[in-house]
């Protein structure tokens, strides 16, 4: 399986992130994750390693506000110059709003935290020097891994960090900054239909935002319920489309203390949804964070469960562009996604 990968994403590292109550802690979305999956990969004989092709802006620009991308690019450099004592020490600082939009009908604001303040929607999104360049490198990964899948038919895996389904159009939230999946799905829809199934332990908030209106690329997520998890205010089961995608996208929102059966309970019934709707292409948001002891989740899925979940869905014989979201339980995490990946050799 082909494998693609960069080392780019090692330079985005923030100091820390903010979690609930206000409490700092080490970034959890960090360099070892990557790297107990690479590890994990290197002792199997079937993943062939390659580095991304670059496509420059313009897949992303479908996807995503160019006024976001040019914020994302510039935000570091621009609170470098503006703030003395962050310049004397960059690496003890992430860059972080205080204030966050509504996104009723805000306006833009001029200033730079006011823009953070609206194109970042909460307090793990934090940017550093090179996360622009990390999140780059990660979107080609997808494309990348999207563009092999459609040329030779066999499912690819797209190891990206920093992952990307809760960034939507025009923000980053939840580690996110640009959303891989959805800009690799968005390249494919142009060579016939999609389905993007997401099956990260957090609603995938971001990529229901950039298709919720399209009928060319459905959507999935399952997940744990919106009403005592992550993102909190989108992913309920009544958010089913709008306009042109009405009943084009579906979310499964699950309780707390899922397990295997009702994992695949759930699973089944949204494979059934991508079979009749019939799609040519199909992309994976594949987060582990759905594994029991995930220290960022609620649900009991185990290494045997992520077998037959990979084998569910790879007995739908679509070729598979698999992508790398979230996972925090890192010492199992690279045995996880191989024992999932294993499924769609």
């Amino acid at each position: 399986m082909k494998t693609f990968y960069s080392e780019t994403h090692r330079k985005h590292y923030p100091p820390f992130e903010v979690f609930d109550g206000g409490k700092r802690v080490p970034y959890l979305e960090n360099p070892d994750r990557m790297d107990r999956i690479l590890s994990a990969l290197k002792q199997k004989d079937w993943a062939e390693f390659l580095e991304p092709s670059d496509f420059g802006l313009e897949p992303i620009y479908a996807v995503h506000d160019k006024d976001y991308i040019a914020f994302l690019a510039s935000a570091w450099n621009e609170w470098l110059d503006s703030d003395p004592e962050v310049a004397a020490s960059p690496e003890t600082h992430a860059f972080l709003p205080a204030t966050f939009a509504l996104r009723r009908s805000p306006h833009i604001p001029s200033t730079l935290l006011g823009k953070a303040g609206y194109y970042m929607m909460d307090l793990s999104a934090c940017i550093v020097e090179h996360t622009y360049a990390a999140a780059l490198s990660s979107v080609n990964c997808a494309v990348s891994a999207a563009e092999s899948t459609f040329h030779t038919q066999l499912s690819a895996f797209a190891l990206c960090r920093p992952p990307g389904h809760h960034a939507g159009v025009d923000y980053a939230a939840g580690y996110c900054f640009l959303n891989n999946a959805s800009v690799a799905a968005n390249w494919l829809s142009s060579k016939g239909k999609v389905a993007l199934l997401d099956i990260d332990y957090h609603a995938g908030n971001g990529t229901q935002d950039i298709f919720y209106e399209r009928d060319d690329v459905l959507t999935i997520s399952i997940h744990g319920d919106p009403d005592f998890e992550y993102p909190h205010y989108i992913g309920f089961a009544d958010e089913t489309g709008a306009g042109e995608g009405i009943g084009f996208h579906r979310n499964f929102p699950l309780p707390a203390g899922t397990d295997d059966p009702q994992y695949l309970f759930a699973l089944d019934e949204a494979l059934e949804i991508i079979r009749k709707f019939e799609p040519q292409h199909l992309v994976i948001s594949a987060g582990m964070d759905t594994f029991d002891g995930d220290p960022l989740g609620k649900f009991k899925v185990t290494r045997n469960g992520f077998m037959e979940i990979g084998k569910r869905i790879a007995g739908m014989r679509l070729p598979a562009v698999i992508i790398m979201e979230g996972g925090y339980a890192n010492e199992a995490l690279g045995e996880n996604i191989v024992t999932l990946l294993e499924q769609f050799k």
